[in-house]
Formats: C-alpha cells, structure tokens, sequence
C-alpha cells in the first residue's frame, strides 16, 4: 500500500472541501473494497476523506411514504430496519444476500452502490485490464470468463457489477443524492448511476469527480409481492453467477404489473421494459414467463465459459416469477 495522507471531516461542506484540495483524493465510509484495492495498488489516492462522522446514519420517512436512506447507514441497519422488511423485503433479502454479517456491519449504503468488480483480471495487476488501465486490452475475452457479462458488454470490458443491493434499488427506482465539488446538489435515477463498459470501462457511474452520494431515496412500495433470488457458486459469500430481484402485482391468474431486475450478467442492474410488458395484463403462464425472458435476452451474447447464464437466468427469472405469483 502506498504512503497517503487522511483527514476526517464532521460535515458534508468540509468533506467536499477537502476532496478539492487533494487532486488524487478518495471518499472512505466503511472501507470494505477500497482498502483492498490499495493493498493491490490497484487504487492509488494520495489523500483520503473519511466520511464517517458527516452524520448521514439515519433512515427518515418521507411525506410520500417512502424512505431517505442516508449514505452512512450500515448493511445491516437497513436490512433489519422494520420499516424496510415490511416495505421492501427485496431489498432486506437481497442485502442478507450479499455477504457475511461481519462485513454487513461495516459496508455502508454508498458504498455498496460504488462497490467495484470482482473480476479477476481487474485484481491481478500482472494482466491487462482497460477497467484498471484504459488502453491496454481486456485479458478476459480470451480467458477464464465464466463470471462476466452476457448483457450490455463491450470489446473494451466484460465486467460485471457485484452489488445484490443495487439490483434490489433498481427494481424499486430509487433515486441518489448526491453533491457536488462547487456545492451543487442533484438526483439521479438509480437507473443512470451505474453506466455500460462501451469504449470507457474505467468509469463505473455517471458521478463527477468528487461528487459524494449523500442519501438514497425510496419510493413508496409498489403493490405486489416481492421477491429476490441469487444463484451463486456456494451457499454463502459469494457474488452472484445470475440474480433477480421481482415485484408482482397479481396472481396466476392475472397479472396487473411486473417489473424485475437482473445482476451477475451485465456492468450495471440490468432491467427490460420490453420484458416486462410480456407480463401486463395477461395470466402469469409458462408462455408469458419464457416470452419474458426471450426479450431480456435478445441481445445477449454469450463468450466462451458463461454461455450457462443464458439458461441459468431463464431458470432463475421463471422460479421468481412463479414465487411472485403464487399467493
């Protein structure tokens, strides 16, 4: 790890401040993937910005029935918090999903959204990898790629997104807040935080330099019944090989909305409107289940070792479909 310099501010102002007067700055709350990335040098900041006492621990209501989610509120805190198991149990599941209750208890809402990937390439620092290093080629297309993307992938990155709680976000259309460097505030749709690899993998979001998340909104909870199933290599503390995070509106017999979200197969939560319209308004049937998945898959494509995600998400998105829909 190399030698830097840290500064732990008490307020949003300062700690936007003090991200401006270290050009190679980065924000640290729970610390759980940006430590291990120093470690590999694979970040490098010359200065970092604790955020852990800029107060943003608190889970409010809204006058819409929704939630404001501060951008400190640990993992474990947001999947216990009543309010949230009653509201939004995708959500809780999906985060007892993610990982080990000790890591639960450190991990913070920002930074799991900002979490980084887990792909192998990106770790090993004798490989090429464009995300790491723009420019110098993507060591996963001719290798081991049983892990990365069949959606939304580029000639430039195959990564995946790793985070269960985005997925659960992005069927629920949160929204991020978040400020910026010259103090300006904004909102931005869950669905245009995360952005596709295209000829720019270094970049993960749509988030200017230094631009801090401050809260995660939440609507108030669509009708339907949720539900959240990830795949995975073992039983725990893994990432996922394919997720999908549902909520339906109705039963077998007819279904008055869908809406999903998918991980483990594309650079950010992948959700279709083409997909879920094969379920408006018709009878929750095997015929509506595979016509869903046909459209989420119409563009996929499929390398060397991870052509299994294609059929492994069709299972996977039939079996949450169907537990959706049965009363």
């Amino acid at each position: 790890m190399k030698a830097f310099t840290y500064e732990r501010p008490s307020s949003v102002d300062d700690a936007v401040k003090s991200f401006v007067a270290h050009p190679l700055a980065r924000y640290v709350a729970g610390g759980t993937n940006l430590l291990d990335l120093m470690k590999l040098q694979i970040e490098t900041p010359t200065h970092l910005v604790d955020i852990g006492r800029i107060g943003l621990d608190r889970i409010d209501e809204m006058d819409d029935g929704g939630l404001r989610i501060g951008t400190l509120v640990r993992n474990s805190t947001l999947a216990a918090d009543p309010r949230v198991m009653r509201q939004y149990p995708v959500l809780s599941r999906a985060l007892l999903a993610g990982a080990s209750g000790q890591l639960r208890n450190k991990a913070t809402t920002c930074g799991n959204l900002l979490q980084r990937t887990r792909c192998s390439y990106f770790y090993d620092t004798t490989l090429p990898c464009n995300k790491r290093e723009p420019g110098i080629g993507c060591a996963a297309l001719e290798g081991h790629n049983r892990m990365h993307a069949i959606l939304g992938a580029s000639d430039a990155c195959i990564a995946v997104q790793p985070s269960d709680m985005a997925v659960a976000m992005r069927v629920l259309d949160a929204e991020v807040e978040t400020v910026a460097t010259d103090g300006s505030t904004r909102v931005v749709p869950i669905a245009d935080l995360h952005r596709l690899p295209e000829d720019r993998p270094e970049r993960d979001t749509t988030l200017r330099a230094g631009e801090l998340i401050t809260a995660v909104r939440l609507p108030p909870a669509p009708p339907g019944r949720q539900v959240y199933r990830k795949v995975r290599d073992r039983a725990s503390y893994a990432f996922a090989l394919v997720s999908v995070a549902a909520i339906v509106d109705g039963d077998r017999d007819n279904v008055a909305a869908a809406r999903f979200a998918v991980g483990g197969v594309a650079h950010k939560p992948w959700r279709d409107a083409r997909a879920e319209s094969q379920l408006q308004s018709a009878p929750a049937t095997d015929a509506a289940f595979n016509g869903a998945a046909d459209a989420m898959l119409a563009s996929a494509r499929a390398l060397r070792d991870n052509g299994f995600k294609l059929s492994l998400l069709r299972r996977t998105l039939r079996a949450a479909l169907a537990e959706a829909t049965t009363a």
